[in-house]
């Protein structure tokens, strides 16, 4: 009977038990030129997103996609998404700053938090910039950018991610990044005006194994994934 009940329970090791999937959510790299790759780099499915944290578009389609994209096709190892930002205007690089200041460990979570309290954070910055412009129009570039972090609640997202004030006052004053993320913009905008008829380019854009899909939603992204082999 010992031998019995021991056996029972020593089976699954003897039998060499499957070991759990790997969540490839987890797993968050960043480029040379500074964008953040989610997923498994050698996903046979590699999609790219141009987004900005003030586009509404955006918002919606973070929201509508990840029960499937990231939940399902990211998760399995399939798909990998790079997020490129195209930034819009100020309040859209205070966000850009408080998101990447996290680095790769909470850069995921935090642009999720962004777009899930966009209609918080948003009107809240714009009456805030309107209120204040014409002081905080006398600080310097940094100087502006954080106030208007802290005006609108993006500081508070950052802090509830991990960012102390100390990293938050770095991570503005870093003149390199601002460069990079100017540098990266650039490129996005000029990615989507080619791709898009003139004047109608936006975000976000997507680009699935190289070839770019302007001005599309999700039902029509999924598609796109899944006959690429995203499952």
């Amino acid at each position: 009977m010992i031998r019995y009940l021991l056996a029972l329970l020593f089976a699954p090791i003897l039998l060499g038990a499957a070991p759990a999937p790997r969540n490839w959510t987890k797993t968050v790299t960043r480029t040379a030129d500074g964008a953040f790759v989610i997923g498994n780099p050698a996903a046979k499915v590699k999609l790219t997103e141009y987004l900005s944290y003030t586009c509404p578009h955006c918002a919606h389609y973070a929201g509508e996609s990840a029960p499937t994209l990231r939940d399902k096709f990211i998760r399995s190892g399939s798909t990998s998404v790079e997020l490129r930002h195209a930034t819009r205007d100020d309040l859209d690089l205070a966000a850009t700053v408080i998101a990447r200041c996290t680095g790769p460990a909470g850069f995921a979570a935090t642009s999720e938090q962004i777009f899930a309290d966009q209609s918080n954070w948003f009107p809240r910055g714009l009456d805030f910039r309107e209120s204040n412009g014409s002081r905080i129009a006398l600080y310097p570039v940094a100087g502006k950018l954080r106030a208007l972090a802290d005006g609108s609640g993006l500081t508070d997202i950052g802090r509830a991610h991990g960012l102390k004030d100390a990293a938050i006052d770095a991570c503005f004053a870093d003149t390199k990044g601002m460069l990079l993320v100017a540098v990266m913009s650039d490129r996005a905008w000029k990615t989507i005006a080619a791709a898009s008829p003139p004047g109608q380019g936006g975000t976000p854009t997507f680009a699935v194994n190289g070839k770019v899909y302007p001005t599309l939603e999700w039902a029509g992204l999924e598609k796109i994934l899944r006959a690429a082999g995203a499952k």
